[in-house]
């Protein structure tokens, strides 16, 4: 009998996954776990891993091919899992290289581009914010004549809202466009649509959609990004049209752009002006913030370790069974605190299924089979969490190159 492929390569920039990873443990498969240098003396679940190899941060895409070609000549690796967004096009250039199943370049992009996943998702009918890319003036300009402002101007390859900037007449936009030089070409320019903004996550087998939920965001995360703020989830009302309209165009569009298997989270705005829903992105990923959490304390599905299920069927030539989901309702609140642990304990609602632990945030998360009270909460512990705990901090280093 041959040998069954068991081994799998995971890419980590950040300290995450740690379900997948217990997960292929206790499925019989093996990882190797490639992350910076800096994770080294992380929380990582070591019991469950193979071998922990790590890099210096910055390296070129060049080098970590050469690397991981390296240590592939004293091991086999037949999965390529990049378990953070930054890192899918690394893991997608690996697979190129080696040979190895999986999502290429063309299609990580449709997942990690904003401009690729525009055009595709546009071309497949789906509604988008108008957008032009930043690459032809006379384009630009007849951009910013037919569409009124104010404008963002996108980085087409960062995650959420990170490196967005808001622009309301044309001089900024071309100021803007100097100072980036030769990254120009790497954004878009997009219409402002104010609206609400929901983000759905999904499990992708075999090009269909067999799970998904609806949650919406309080605060849009492009103003908690630029202003500061306290991040709040919550699951959206079963039997309202946000999750009606939402699952079904999440059904077409997270596999349409070319995902076979794996997780999605994608994100749509409800605009203010018309009431219809808008495309602004999609990340095959589990969605980061404790999303994950909400997702599996409102559902009971793990999302991390359903991706490694997804994997190792895929391995094994099996078929994948989707979870069977519960009907709860959960949010959570979040943000950076002051202090290096802050104490949530006078916050005691027998709601509170969940207390975040992470250096310098504050965390909480609710669950309620009623969806009105978990939006109760969160608005109660949002304003509390900004009179307590509030700070900023700087973002962290990654490994994927630039």
């Amino acid at each position: 009998m041959p040998d069954l492929p068991q081994r799998l390569l995971l890419i980590a920039s950040y300290e995450k996954g740690h379900d997948f990873i217990r997960q292929c443990a206790a499925m019989g498969l093996s990882c190797t776990l490639l992350t910076l240098d800096s994770l080294r003396d992380a929380d990582w679940p070591r019991d469950a891993l193979e071998e922990l190899a790590t890099m210096p941060a910055g390296l070129t895409r060049e080098q970590i091919l050469n690397t991981v070609s390296w240590m592939a000549r004293g091991r086999r690796f037949d999965r390529v899992v990049a378990l953070d967004e930054f890192d899918l096009e690394t893991a997608a250039a690996l697979r190129e290289h080696m040979r190895i199943p999986g999502m290429g370049l063309t299609t990580a992009a449709c997942y990690r581009d904003k401009l690729a996943m525009r055009v595709i998702a546009r071309a497949l009918g789906f509604l988008a914010p108008e957008f032009c890319r930043v690459l032809n003036y006379d384009e630009l300009r007849v951009f910013m004549e037919r569409v009124p402002p104010p404008w963002l101007l996108k980085p087409r390859s960062e995650a959420s809202a990170a490196g967005i900037r808001r622009m309301q007449e044309p001089e900024q936009v071309w100021r803007a466009l100097d100072e980036l030089g030769d990254r120009q070409s790497h954004f878009l320019l997009e219409k402002f649509v104010p609206g609400d903004i929901f983000h759905v996550d999904s499990i992708v087998s075999e090009s269909k959609v067999v799970f998904s939920t609806v949650h919406r965001y309080g605060r849009p995360p492009i103003e908690l990004m630029h202003e500061g703020g306290v991040f709040t989830t919550r699951t959206v009302d079963r039997a309202g049209q946000d999750w009606r309209e939402l699952t079904e165009i999440n059904r077409g569009l997270a596999p349409g752009l070319g995902l076979v298997r794996g997780i999605t989270h994608a994100e749509f705005i409800r605009a203010r002006a018309d009431g219809r829903y808008y495309f602004l992105e999609i990340a095959a990923r589990v969605g980061g913030a404790f999303i994950a959490d909400v997702v599996e304390f409102s559902t009971g599905v793990n999302l991390w370790r359903e991706w490694a299920r997804i994997e190792a069927a895929d391995l094994r030539g099996e078929a994948y069974a989707p979870p069977q989901a519960a009907s709860n309702y959960a949010g959570s609140v979040l943000c950076l605190a002051q202090s290096e642990d802050p104490d949530t304990s006078a916050f005691n609602d027998p709601e509170i299924v969940f207390r975040m632990k992470k250096h310098h945030h504050a965390g909480l998360i609710v669950r309620s089979h009623h969806p009105v009270r978990v939006e109760q909460l969160l608005e109660h512990y949002s304003a509390e969490f900004a009179a307590r705990f509030l700070a900023r901090m700087p973002p962290l280093e990654r490994l994927s190159p630039a």
